[in-house]
């Protein structure tokens, strides 16, 4: 791997320079009140929009940043990244703007829209390369090939420089922000965008609560700060794919360690249900990350009330394949769609009965799988039904058992769930 000196402070005097760099190829996002939510919450909600970068993520800032501050000579041998996708963007897009060759390594599952954009951005300046199930698998590779073809890595979020670059957010914040600010929320994957922002308003606004919010299923800033150091988990779920990240970057964590006012987890139907109510209510296109900050307004509706309040949307790279995927998790979570075995006599009518006895006058039924077998007397069906009110439930399951068709209820089994549906 090519060696470059790796300076181990992020300071407000060079996240300035970072702004300077960046003002002809980042945008200045918006920072735009919320109506829907400041009533909701009773509180001025804040959205600072990085969904509307130029890659359509924030990661686009420390990306260039770290690229334009290194050698020809290091730059002449060719970059190499690792990333669920954002950070692969904002690569990609400084490597076409440098004209610098660049290796990408992403996992394979990242969703097929953030693989296009990286090729979009990076045109034939940029090959990617998919490998393993999980951003550290791939950035496992990524330093491998680094070492064989002595190219440079640049790290999404444990590097000064990056941090610096993802920090010019908070300065706009400040720039933008009417009078103090009393919360700022903002997602946690590796950890970059939250030492940058802890660096520039520990400085700044030292009073502001900085909330820091992960995935329950990724939760590794959660757990370092139980260990009181960065902590490997050794499985993680990569549905919030922008902040599925198995450790957290260790000079991230120490910054963040006593600057973070409190970090919580959102649970993934939660973060499906924001996903929705922002794109029906308020025309705003989040990925899964990009909605973290927003979900946990929930978890501190009354400390906020009255208070001034930002929440970063970190990203929009959202694939609208994963749409139905959204839905099902967000009806799950909030307790609308339920899923059963169900008996069914196999006679004429038993399906008619099962509607008219067993389901109220607003249930739906959604899935039915059933295969009718002539040697048996009664057949086992899959059945999904969406809900109307929460309410619902008891009596449909009730039904369910007075008229002998209950079997089995589904969701509290989610690995039976998994194999039948």
């Amino acid at each position: 791997m090519m060696k470059e000196k790796n300076r181990q402070a992020v300071t407000l005097e060079n996240i300035r320079k970072a702004a300077e760099r960046l003002k002809e190829v980042s945008v200045r996002t918006p920072l735009s009140v919320n109506n829907n939510l400041s009533t909701v919450y009773q509180a001025n909600i804040n959205f600072k929009r990085e969904d509307l970068q130029r890659v359509r993520s924030y990661k686009i800032r420390g990306a260039y940043n770290k690229m334009v501050t290194l050698s020809k000579e290091i730059l002449s041998k060719g970059v190499v990244c690792a990333s669920a996708g954002n950070h692969a963007q904002g690569v990609a897009f400084a490597c076409s703007a440098m004209k610098t060759k660049g290796t990408i390594f992403m996992p394979l599952p990242t969703p097929g829209q953030k693989l296009e954009q990286v090729k979009m951005f990076g045109g034939n300046y940029v090959d990617v390369v998919l490998y393993g199930d999980t951003f550290d698998e791939a950035k496992d590779a990524a330093l491998e090939f680094c070492e064989k073809n002595e190219g440079v890595f640049i790290h999404p979020f444990d590097d000064p420089a990056i941090i610096e670059g993802q920090a010019t957010v908070a300065l706009e914040i400040l720039e933008q922000a009417d009078g103090l600010i009393d919360y700022l929320f903002l997602p946690i994957g590796g950890g970059g965008l939250a030492a940058g922002v802890c660096s520039v308003f520990q400085s700044l606004s030292p009073k502001t609560k900085i909330i820091g919010t992960e995935p329950s299923g990724a939760a590794s800033m959660t757990k370092a700060m139980e260990q009181g150091k960065p902590f490997h988990l050794e499985k993680i779920s990569r549905f919030v794919d922008g902040a599925a990240v198995q450790k957290v970057g260790d000079l991230n964590f120490n910054i963040c360690q006593n600057a973070l006012h409190d970090v919580v987890t959102i649970e993934e139907g939660m973060i499906c249900e924001t996903i929705l109510s922002l794109y029906n209510k308020d025309a705003v296109v989040v990925e899964p990350a990009g909605a973290l900050s927003v979900a946990a307004l929930e978890k501190y509706k009354e400390e906020i009330k009255g208070k001034n309040v930002v929440c970063i949307i970190s990203g929009s790279n959202n694939d609208i394949t994963r749409m139905e995927e959204i839905k099902e998790k967000a009806l799950l979570y909030a307790g609308l769609k339920h899923y059963f075995l169900v008996r069914f006599p196999q006679r004429p009518g038993a399906l008619k009965s099962f509607v008219m006895d067993v389901l109220g006058p607003n249930d739906d039924i959604t899935t039915f799988e059933y295969t009718k077998k002539n040697s048996k007397e009664k057949g086992i069906a899959v059945v999904g039904i969406v809900l109307k009110n929460n309410e619902d439930f008891e009596p449909l399951l009730f039904n369910m058992k007075k008229y002998d068709f209950f079997v089995n209820y589904l969701n509290n089994d989610p690995s039976l769930m998994t194999l039948l549906i």
